[in-house]
């Protein structure tokens, strides 16, 4: 494909986002001149004041040295026409009853059209339902677009992406040679090691690989839920049979299993195999079951509805701010529906009107419940009883 000149190297579509936000940096932080396109008109001040609307490790710094140099935010789609390589952060949703809709992708291609040029590597980012590659190359063919479509799943942990997007091995696919050399020569900006796959080879790894993640949390809660019943330390058995044994080293501990993407990635499977996933939908029912099985286990030691329960910790994960899909909202409404009465606490979630300060909710809690293992637990100093399933406090897992 003949070749023109662009005014920006890189145009991210979502680019304020968890995803598309450290990938802008990281390219600018490595000289490429990044505009960075999202409707959140908010986050897109934010950003381009110089703030990062998400707790993000190591991002902030490097905001400082490239917004206005090298990066710009903005809600205007037209910088999309100014950028050799367009990055779409949009992936596959999932409806209220796990099915998903891989339409969502190529319909906001299609909604593009106009600020899409002949020249450009569009490339698809997020979590795909497998094929989806396919339809944005039939909405582009259709457009009558001279664009190259790429397929190079993020592989990045929240609170990690400002290191692993340098040090881990980047998936790049596409349907030709030509593709793949486009796709790569971008991504060497930030690593040098390449994977190449076909489009629907990588749709794959990408679901595979969350959905080992989120059978490998539920085997472990599985196993917590053995030992807790049998009125034994999980953690302690976990820890002990791990010990100098390399073939026991990935047990995790037990723990939450959520976020916006393990569950949703294994329904995503099961739905691509006609619901035939018997190991996704017992993860799910496991996984999603655990405050279930909190509650019920507390029910046997504690009048809830006579109690004061503080919930540490709103975030789906640990150092985190992010609380999409978190499972300590469904311990919430779990508690609440028994007739407990609910502080929570937090010390990265600020959105949430609900949130105490820690202070405060110690002094007040009958019961205390971590529900997300951010470091500030770990030195709790209360005589208020602590239910820790993630053995952050270091006083047993047991309920």
């Amino acid at each position: 494909m003949a070749k023109k000149s662009f005014d920006r190297d890189v145009a991210i579509v979502g680019g304020c986002g968890h995803v598309g936000l450290p990938l802008g940096l990281a390219f600018a932080q490595r000289g490429l001149k990044v505009g960075l396109y999202d409707i959140a008109a908010g986050a897109v001040s934010e950003v381009n004041a110089g703030r990062l609307p998400f707790e993000e490790a190591g991002a902030r710094e490097v905001l400082d040295s490239v917004i206005g140099s090298r990066l710009i935010a903005t809600s205007a789609p037209d910088i999309i026409a100014t950028a050799e390589h367009v990055v779409i952060v949009v992936g596959t949703p999932v409806d209220e009853h796990l099915n998903p809709d891989p339409s969502v992708v190529s319909r906001a291609i299609a909604d593009l059209a106009d600020y899409l040029v002949d020249g450009q590597l569009l490339v698809l980012r997020s979590t795909l339902y497998p094929g989806t590659t396919a339809l944005v190359e039939g909405v582009v063919r259709r457009l009558g677009k001279a664009i190259d479509v790429a397929f190079c799943p993020e592989r990045i942990a929240e609170g990690k992406a400002m290191t692993e997007l340098f040090d881990l091995p980047q998936i790049v696919s596409g349907r030709s040679a030509e593709v793949l050399d486009r796709a790569e020569k971008l991504f060497r900006n930030l690593a040098t090691q390449m994977v190449r796959m076909e489009p629907e080879e990588a749709e794959l790894a990408k679901l595979f690989t969350n959905t080992w993640r989120y059978i490998k949390f539920a085997t472990a809660n599985q196993l917590y839920m053995m030992a807790n019943d049998f009125g034994l330390d999980y953690e302690r058995i976990r820890e002990g049979l791990a010990f100098e044994y390399p073939r026991a080293a990935d047990l995790p501990s037990a723990g939450f299993a959520a976020g916006p993407c393990l569950l949703k990635d294994t329904m995503q499977l099961a739905a691509f195999n006609n619901n035939n996933f018997m190991l996704g939908h017992a993860a799910m029912m496991v996984n999603e079951g655990l405050p279930l099985y909190m509650v019920s286990k507390l029910e046997e030691r504690f009048d809830l509805g006579a109690l004061t329960v503080g919930i540490l910790g709103l975030a789906f994960k640990g150092e985190s701010d992010d609380t999409r899909s978190s499972l300590a909202y469904k311990l919430k409404r779990i508690l609440r529906f028994k007739g407990s009465t609910i502080l929570c606490t937090d010390p990265f979630v600020t959105s949430d009107p609900d949130v105490m300060l820690l202070a405060d909710v110690l002094a007040k809690a009958d019961l205390l419940i971590v529900a997300a293992p951010h470091r500030a637990y770990r030195e709790l100093r209360t005589a208020t009883p602590v239910i820790d399933i993630w053995g952050i406090t270091g006083s047993g897992v047991k309920i």
